[in-house]
């Protein structure tokens, strides 16, 4: 037996050698086992499905593939790099991410090592779910964050500078600086971003733990001479005077949200950003610290000037919408993003009504392409209410043990636990196939994708976009008329 990978863009498993009755259809990049080849046709198992593919349809190279994962509201994301390396960057709150890294990793029967978590900034939202996470059979090699610290007292992201503007200045940039902060818990005592890495390191799972900044450059392991390169545009750390930290942006929501981490990813002629929850102050801060101009522009020759300067930094092909859809946007930074595809991850039970009417706007106005296109995590899926409501389905299955443990009437019994594994698989469905944004690029061409919930065809189980090469070699997506 030996590995390959489904074909772009799409590939179809059938039932019999004929290749007439399709009964899956695969996304570019799924790995597909080869049990044999009889001329033209090959015997596969790929998603759990047995059945025959043409061998056209089988390529052996891995590619770069993102899911955009449908953590409600929120971020994660989870990469797999070319050579077969795992990443997580954030992971929601609550255990959707841990759902679907279980649905991924066949319930990490086996160790899973991650080279690479990165964690955007300490907001539960985006923070929370690797609490869950930290429960199951994995390491991860270096977790990145942005230094700042959730503290008890009067200032809750620690000490700030007398400067102007002020900074706080109170960063955790190594692992070192970390124990040191956790041995003092009345410090950081009922704080749930400090409880969180606490567990990651008694747990076992974290062991290399630092911040992450502009001074970086790239993130390691991915600079300017590798196959993919990841740069780290944010956030900026500042001295002024004899203090260096990060500025304060007005209160301490918006300064934790304003110095995400802001990642832009390069493989050959794709560029994807990977940013947190940023804030039009920031977003004038990074495009100031970047161009040497003054932000906001002031006149119509100044913005032109600032978007043409910001886009050898910023502008890529595929964005994910920082803030889950914000109106709180900088439109000169939207501009000088440009993409072709944008990734917007957000909720139902939210009560921000991300995202917002104007954001969604303006992201269309502000992107490539007669066509730009829009995805949403919240919009791609639409299953059963319960679902939508993952609240009321937790409080379901947090009292099914007890109910169980408790049943002394075996009919009644079995029926709990009959629920309680119908409950588990749809939330798990849910979260790890409906929802979730797939990207796959191999640097030349790009895929975006997610799961259609009632396909009337076996081989048409994916809503498929791509992005190809013009006559100038510049990515394009061409519009395809929808199926009668």
């Amino acid at each position: 037996m030996a590995i390959s990978y489904a074909a772009f863009p799409a590939a179809v498993i059938y039932t019999n050698k004929t290749l007439k009755e399709p009964c899956q259809h695969l996304l570019w990049g799924d790995e597909v086992t080869v049990e044999s080849i009889d001329g033209k046709v090959a015997k596969v198992v790929g998603r759990k499905t047995s059945g025959y593919m043409r061998t056209s349809d089988l390529v052996s190279e891995q590619i770069l593939q993102i899911t955009f994962v449908d953590i409600g509201q929120g971020d994660g994301v989870f990469l797999t790099m070319p050579t077969g390396k795992h990443m997580l960057i954030d992971a929601g709150d609550g255990d959707s991410m841990q759902r679907f890294l279980r649905w991924r990793f066949d319930n990490f029967t086996s160790q899973v090592a991650f080279e690479t978590a990165v964690i955007s900034h300490s907001d539960q939202d985006h923070y929370g779910g690797f609490s869950d996470v930290f429960d199951e059979n994995l390491t991860i090699g270096t977790l990145f964050h942005n230094g700042i610290m959730e503290q008890t007292g009067a200032n809750p992201l620690g000490s700030r500078s007398s400067t102007t503007p002020s900074l706080v200045t109170e960063l955790i940039t190594t692992r070192p600086e970390l124990d040191a902060f956790l041995k003092y818990v009345a410090v950081w005592k009922n704080k749930r971003y400090p409880t969180m890495l606490d567990k990651g390191i008694r747990n076992k799972v974290l062991t290399k733990i630092r911040s992450l900044s502009v001074s970086d450059e790239y993130l390691p392991g991915y600079g300017p001479n590798d196959p993919i390169q990841i740069e780290v545009l944010g956030p900026i750390v500042e001295t002024i005077g004899d203090e260096t930290g990060l500025r304060w942006l007005g209160d301490p929501g918006k300064t934790k949200n304003g110095h995400s981490i802001v990642l832009r990813l390069t493989i050959g002629g794709v560029r994807i950003l990977l940013g947190g929850d940023l804030n039009i102050p920031s977003e004038n801060l990074l495009m100031a610290h970047h161009t040497g101009l003054s932000t906001p522009a002031a006149s119509a020759i100044e913005h032109a000037a600032l978007v043409a300067a910001a886009r050898a930094k910023f502008q890529v092909e595929i964005a994910k919408a920082c803030h889950h859809g914000s109106a709180d946007v900088s439109l000169d930074f939207l501009q000088a993003l440009n993409p072709i595809a944008t990734v917007i991850s957000s909720g139902d039970d939210e009560p921000y009504a991300h995202p917002r009417a104007e954001a969604l706007g303006a992201i269309g106005a502000c992107s490539r392409g007669p066509r730009p296109l829009i995805f949403s995590t919240e919009l791609a899926r639409s299953t059963r209410e319960n679902i939508k409501h993952p609240n009321v389905l937790k409080a379901r299955l947090s009292e099914l043990p007890s109910l169980i443990a408790s049943s002394t009437e075996p009919k009644a019994k079995a029926k709990l636990e009959k629920e309680q594994e119908e409950l588990l698989g749809s939330l798990d469905r849910s979260v790890a196939v409906f929802g979730a944004i797939n990207l796959r690029t191999d640097g030349k061409r790009v895929v975006l994708a997610y799961k259609i919930e009632a396909p009337r065809r076996k081989d048409k189980k994916w809503d498929l976009y791509t992005l190809i090469p013009d006559a100038r070699g510049q990515l394009r997506y061409q519009s395809q008329p929808d199926e009668a």
